[in-house]
């Protein structure tokens, strides 16, 4: 006979309460079991010492004659320092699906597009603004050139007036 220690639920509509019990695997969920050794009550929060409640010496002896754990019970038993329970690494769980995926690549392709597009106005921007700047600057050197030739015409004008 396979042995299990498992959970067996209680309690009313959405306000759970299980027994932890060892029963023949084949019977069902909330059937015949042969002992309980403990009781879960997930309402309670989790730092507290009434959440689950576990007869320590019936596990042992239990788990001593091949009876298995579910893997809920597992944690429990882990937690009690009772039996060791290997980590799971499920490293596909948090990796998106194909429509997320694409999802994903449609807006960063977005972004990049909008991205481009605002460094080209920014371009247009400053060469609009420089070309204006070059044209003054353009006239401004003309002006300077016929003041400077000017100087030197005053001087000579002013030297023949001495």
């Amino acid at each position: 006979m396979a042995v299990a220690i498992r959970l067996s639920r209680g309690g009313a509509k959405k306000r759970p309460y299980y027994r932890i019990v060892v029963s023949d695997s084949r019977s069902a969920r909330d059937g015949k079991y042969l002992e309980q050794i403990g009781t879960y009550n997930p309402m309670l929060p989790k730092d507290s010492g009434e959440r689950v409640k576990l007869n320590e010496d019936r596990a042992r002896h239990w788990l001593s004659v091949g009876a298995q754990p579910s893997d809920r019970v597992h944690r429990f038993l882990d937690a009690a320092g009772i039996l060791e329970r290997a980590a799971r690494n499920n490293p596909k769980k948090g990796e998106p699906g194909e429509a997320a995926k694409e999802r994903a690549e449609e807006k960063a392709a977005k972004i990049a597009e909008a991205e481009e597009a605002k460094k080209a106005t920014e371009e247009e921007a400053k060469t609009a603004a420089e070309a204006p700047a070059e044209e003054a600057a353009a006239e401004e050197a003309p002006a300077e050139e016929a003041a400077a030739e000017e100087a030197p015409a005053n001087e000579a004008a002013e030297n023949k007036g001495e």
